[in-house]
């Protein structure tokens, strides 16, 4: 797996140098193009081409610190700070967009006369198809090696190439009809950035608070974990994210009741490193439901439960059954779905309905969540 990460962070940081010098050689264009031109949406896309070279450096620091290695402070690695930079970046998307639509008002009620040349817009043209190019290949990178923060930028960068096309346009209508739109077109544009900013923040932060499970991944390491003939059953499957493509989680699993402990410590190893080979997901935990299979009326019994517990509309699993005729306990859990208005109301129906059918039992019910719920 170093393997791969250090190929993953290579992979970043080469792009995101790409980016810098791209960006810092068209806002050195650009500034010069809208000073000599008196255009301030030329003069904006500047400032926004340097905003893009700093989003790339941030970039490149985050996915650095990110790759440390693991410590006594932090034993599961420092990957959550990619999730940072990239919410740093939203923020700097954002306050370009607050920017520029300030200045694009002030130029509304005090506004200059520009003055194009044909120079000036054959480079802002070539800009616009340097972003276009740049803005596909960076987010491009950025899905293949799963950086949140190559994505924003790529997105920003085709944001970027909009604005320079929009100045374009602008500088097209104001030489044939000698309007000049420049203003109003930036501060639709700003709105348009400032609404990208605001979406990329709201994504980053869900990552930050803690998203459910990738239902693909979670679906495909249930199939691996069932894929061993000794699992009848694999549930309650939490995984934990600390950083793009690396997770940790932990798993239940049912198994006939006359395993030994031994063949339970074999099984368990083996489910692990499967895993871990096939999916790269550490799992740091897998419990074990004991299932019943000496007794064909405790069998009987569970199908019982099943089919009382499934005849509520948003009962999505029953596991984890147990019965005990000698203490006359019986025990199993339930996911309920978040459908549900009431969830633990369903939970008590369900146990008030299986307490009628075995009345003399103790129950013993938990109620349990899918995170990979669909």
């Amino acid at each position: 797996m170093n393997g791969i990460e250090t190929s993953r962070e290579k992979t970043i940081v080469k792009t995101s140098v790409i980016g810098i010098v791209a960006n810092v050689f068209l806002a050195g264009f650009k500034a010069v193009i809208g000073l000599t031109t008196n255009s301030i949406a030329i003069v904006l896309d500047a400032v926004n081409n340097i905003s893009d070279a700093g989003s790339s450096l941030i970039t490149i620091v985050g996915t650095k610190l990110a790759g440390r290695e693991p410590d006594k402070k932090h034993p599961f690695g420092y990957g959550r700070i990619e999730y940072l930079s990239a919410m740093i970046i939203s923020v700097i998307v954002l306050y370009a967009g607050m920017t520029s639509f300030v200045e694009s008002v002030k130029q509304i009620i005090h506004p200059e006369t520009p003055d194009y040349n044909a120079v000036s817009l054959i480079i802002v043209a070539v800009a616009v198809v340097v972003k276009i190019l740049l803005g596909r290949y960076v987010k491009s990178v950025g899905v293949r090696v799963n950086s949140d923060s190559l994505i924003n930028s790529g997105e920003d960068a085709t944001l970027d190439s909009v604005i320079s096309a929009s100045t374009l346009v602008a500088a097209g209508i104001f030489l044939i009809f000698h309007v000049s739109l420049e203003a109003w077109l930036g501060a639709v544009i700003s709105l348009v950035i400032i609404k990208s900013g605001v979406e990329m923040l709201k994504d980053t932060i869900s990552q930050i608070l803690g998203e459910r499970n990738d239902k693909e991944l979670a679906r495909a390491i249930r199939d691996t974990v069932l894929s061993f003939p000794e699992v009848q059953g694999a549930y309650d499957l939490v995984m934990n994210n600390y950083g793009p493509d690396t997770w940790n989680g932990s798993i239940h699993i049912e198994v006939p009741d006359t395993y030994s402990a031994d063949e339970l410590d074999r099984l368990i190893r083996e489910i692990t490193m499967k895993v871990l080979r096939e999916h790269h997901v550490i799992l740091t935990a897998i419990g074990v439901y004991s299932v019943n299979t000496k007794d064909e009326e405790i069998m009987q019994a569970r199908r019982q439960v099943e089919e009382i517990a499934f005849s509520h509309e948003f009962v999505r699993q029953m596991h984890g059954f147990y019965l005990t005729k000698e203490q006359k306990k019986l025990r199993f859990d339930i996911v309920i779905s978040f459908d549900a208005k009431d969830r633990r109301a369903v939970c008590k129906e369900v146990v008030a309905d299986v307490q009628k059918a075995f009345p003399d039992y103790e129950l013993q019910v938990a109620m349990d969540t899918d995170f990979a719920e669909e």
